[in-house]
């Protein structure tokens, strides 16, 4: 008998005998593919439906909301506020008529109130102001100023000399560092304006608020404000 054979095809060994087994299985076993069951892929299916349903409501009910208020345009937000009617109701506890300066549509009020001066002792007429550059002046009105509170609303800055607006000389004071103010003591008050605007848009009010004050009656001074510290 010759002792070289041919080995049958298929033997085991022989690399011409089909595909070989893999090497982590055992002989014989093709590899196990993962069934997921009919039961637990509906549960799935379902899970995730729910989950798009819910996305779906919040969205619908959300939408309304972000519809009725929309952003605001670049010109940013600009209360409507009625410095003339706030100022009538101010008048029966100020003892003076408050200022309403007429600037058209040129600077806009974002707030106006009364003050009764818990805090400081004077009680103040306060008007917010945004001027037509973007900057801001701040109003305020009284008949109790002291050094104290004169102080505080200028924020310490020195006098600088005076600038005429409305035909009135104003006290100048500034900061140095942008912030200046504009006092006037006229007609049993004082006004004061204050903030980082230009000059010139502080001469704009200060001249509609001498207006204002010529147009109103002038404001008696009492005892009590008169001797106030």
């Amino acid at each position: 008998m010759n002792e070289l054979q041919d080995t049958p095809p298929g033997a085991p060994g022989s690399p011409a005998g089909g595909t070989a087994p893999d090497a982590g299985s055992p002989a014989g076993e093709q590899p196990v593919k993962p069934v997921i069951r009919a039961a637990a892929a509906k549960r799935a299916n379902a899970s995730v439906i729910g989950m798009v349903i819910a996305l779906l409501v919040s969205i619908a009910a959300f939408l309304p909301v972000v519809l009725m208020n929309p952003a605001p345009n670049g010109d940013g937000y600009r209360p409507n506020i009625n410095v003339s009617a706030i100022a009538a109701n101010a008048a029966g506890v100020a003892g003076f008529t408050p200022v309403t300066p007429e600037t058209g549509d040129t600077f806009r009020s974002n707030y106006a109130r009364w003050e009764s001066g818990s805090g400081s002792g004077v009680a103040t007429w306060q008007v917010g102001y945004l001027t037509p550059k973007e900057s801001f002046i701040a109003l305020m009105q009284t008949r109790q100023s002291n050094p104290t509170w004169l102080q505080q609303q200028t924020k310490s800055a020195p006098v600088t000399g005076t600038r005429n607006a409305g035909g009135r000389d104003w006290q100048l004071r500034d900061t140095g560092k942008g912030e200046k103010s504009m006092v006037l003591d006229y007609r049993g008050t004082t006004v004061v304006l204050t903030g980082p605007a230009q000059l010139e848009e502080f001469s704009v009010l200060a001249a509609a608020v001498v207006k204002s004050l010529e147009n109103n009656p002038a404001a008696s001074i009492s005892p009590s404000a008169a001797t106030a510290p």
